[in-house]
């Protein structure tokens, strides 16, 4: 009896690893179509979180030099800023009176 429970244990074992075997070959061929896959996705399109670090740099950047350039920006004169209203009403009167015609809305 002990000798036909061996054999079984033995037989057994041998299943085992034959499954093992064949489980590690499927999972270094499934991790090398990863690889694969994953290079060429890399290729035609990049990643969101690359892209957002980009634009959080960009922004990051933006801010830098707007803090720059308010620091280095000198003071208008007081009648360099009454002739640039008076040029911005103006502007704006002659935009208005162009474009009242054009925003009619016909109701049938």
């Amino acid at each position: 009896m002990s000798n036909n429970r061996v054999e079984q244990l033995e037989s057994t074992v041998a299943e085992l690893e034959s499954t093992v075997e064949g489980l590690t070959d499927e999972l270094i061929e499934a991790k090398e179509r990863i690889r694969v896959l994953e290079a060429e996705l890399d290729a035609e399109t990049p990643t969101r979180v690359p892209e957002r670090r980009r634009q959080e740099e960009t922004v990051d950047a933006g801010e830098q030099a707007d803090e720059e350039a308010t620091a280095e920006t000198p003071e208008a004169a007081p009648d360099d800023v009454a002739k640039a209203a008076a040029d911005a009403e103006e502007d704006a009167t002659g935009d208005e009176a162009e474009d009242s015609g054009s925003d009619d809305i016909i109701v049938a």
